[in-house]
């Protein structure tokens, strides 16, 4: 065997593994989420808690346990759908940034002890990031279906061609913004 076939092979067994280290990382991480989700439950029932992070002190919910919970129903769906973003390989995957920048605002709203109505007007601070995904979408789909009807490439081939596969979590970061 030669050098290069040598190395070529260290290479794809090493991009292997990380792929399957990674890989493992996420199905953890997803298959704890109602783990995560029931920590609340070791929450004290006060208004006010001490942790090593700070003081956290509930003034809308009258309880840290209530309040925890709250915040709970918010990050969990915000964790999946940030997994679904960042590992989605289909050619519509922006319009995935709706759902966690509502998560977000609602995120940012449990926390805030003076708002009195969580979900309400949240859709409002949506409607720009909407306005730029949804037309880029249609582009998107638009220039694809242009494509099938001017050359015999299948939807999958097409979306094969749309996907962008960066090699390093940073170069998959930096594909998203």
């Amino acid at each position: 065997m030669t050098k290069e076939k040598s190395k070529s092979l260290h290479t794809d067994k090493k991009n292997y593994n990380r792929k399957i280290i990674t890989g493992s990382i996420i199905a953890t991480i997803i298959a704890g989420t109602p783990f995560l989700f029931y920590l609340y439950e070791y929450v004290p029932e006060e208004p006010s808690w001490d942790t090593i992070f700070g003081t956290y002190t509930s003034l809308e919910y009258e309880s840290v346990k209530t309040g925890i919970w709250v915040l709970m129903t918010k990050v969990i769906p915000l964790l999946l759908s940030l997994i679904w973003f960042f590992t989605c390989r289909h050619w519509w995957y922006h319009v995935l940034i709706i759902p966690i920048a509502m998560f977000s605002f609602q995120c940012i709203g449990a926390l805030n002890d003076d708002i009195r109505f969580m979900d309400e007007f949240h859709i409002i601070y949506l409607l720009p990031i909407m306005a730029i995904v949804f037309p880029s979408i249609y582009l998107i789909r638009a220039k694809m279906f242009d494509q099938i009807n001017e050359a015999d490439k299948t939807m999958e081939e097409l979306e094969e061609e749309f996907m962008i596969k960066p090699k390093t979590f940073w170069g998959r970061l930096k594909q998203y913004f």
